[in-house]
């Protein structure tokens, strides 16, 4: 299998634990892996013509699979690349819709809500905001998100009425077109949450993460410590259940302890994986290589999927 791994070029000289641990079991299994930023990549599309991508300037044969590392991170001309090859009959993993639906942080959970997953109530604003009505609607504390950020960046939690005007008016004067997204908070275990991994339609692993700073965010990548949690049928339905309500293959999804139960924090396209990792056990670089083996395309399906939409009369 020849695979790309669609990732924004690092910045310094160490490249992420991911793609570091992704070749490390490339080797192993014989797997061609490349990295693949975006920048270096040039799309040709013509009329009647061959669809091109360029790589460097250079005209590249096509991988067999192609996986996105960009994330909350994938913009227009990121998104561009995964359509294009998946015209091309490239088995994209994520596909293109899936990462741009979880991207949005409102219309994923939309999409949660559709399929009728337990959700943290949401609410879309714009200024000028009622307080009254987010008390009505939302409640005191309620958390804060920008529509979208990864890695716990962009969310605050307001604790009261009073401090929630301070932040809509600190925020208004930054950018009075800014929409954002306020949450129910879920106060059963303040600072922690699981995150549970999920590759191929199998539930990998979970994880319990916890804040070390007081913080109500759990994050590893914040300074937050985790430990593997055994996974329960709720927890194994759930996850399975929310990658497949926005369409990913491979998802980290996070759960928040909501009384007895659970509820879904947010769905990732591109979840880290250090620290789940090193507090599971579990070998995510193998599970993921291993499933972008399986959906290599079979010989003459390529052309097949490249014609994805077109009729001939």
């Amino acid at each position: 299998m020849n695979l790309w791994i669609l990732q924004k070029r690092p910045q310094g000289l160490v490249e992420p634990y991911e793609l570091g641990r992704l070749r490390e079991e490339a080797r192993s299994l014989g797997v061609a892996l490349e990295a693949v930023a975006p920048e270096d990549i040039d799309l040709i599309v013509s009329r009647g013509g061959r669809r091109a991508i360029r790589r460097c300037g250079q005209d590249v044969d096509l991988p067999d699979v192609l996986l996105p590392r960009t994330g909350s991170d994938t913009d227009y001309f990121a998104l561009a690349i995964l359509r294009q090859l998946e015209q091309l009959g490239v088995a994209v993993i994520n596909p293109s819709r899936a990462i741009e639906a979880v991207k949005d942080k409102l219309f994923a959970h939309q999409l949660l809500a559709q399929c009728n997953l337990p959700i943290p109530r949401t609410m879309l604003v714009r200024f000028p905001v009622d307080p009254d009505l987010v008390a009505q609607q939302i409640g005191f504390p309620c958390v804060v998100k920008l529509l979208i950020g990864s890695f716990g960046e962009g969310i605050v939690l307001s604790r009261d009425p009073s401090s929630f005007r301070d932040l809509m008016e600190l925020v208004s004067n930054l950018d009075h077109r800014q929409s954002l997204i306020l949450q129910q908070y879920i106060a059963t275990r303040p600072g922690q949450d699981l995150r549970v991994m999920v590759i191929g339609g199998q539930v990998l692993g979970a994880m319990l993460r916890r804040s070390t700073d007081g913080s109500f965010k759990a994050n590893i990548s914040r300074g937050g410590d985790g430990e593997a949690f055994a996974i329960n049928p709720e927890i194994e339905q759930l996850a399975l259940q929310s990658a497949g309500a926005v369409g990913l293959m491979i998802a980290g999804v996070d759960l928040l302890f909501d009384g007895d139960g659970y509820c879904v924090c947010e769905v990732n396209s591109a979840p880290g994986f250090q620290g789940f990792e090193a507090a599971t056990g579990c070998n995510v670089a193998r599970a993921v290589l291993q499933h972008c083996q399986s959906r290599v395309p079979a010989k003459g399906e390529q052309n097949a999927l490249g014609a994805v939409g077109c009729t001939v009369a």
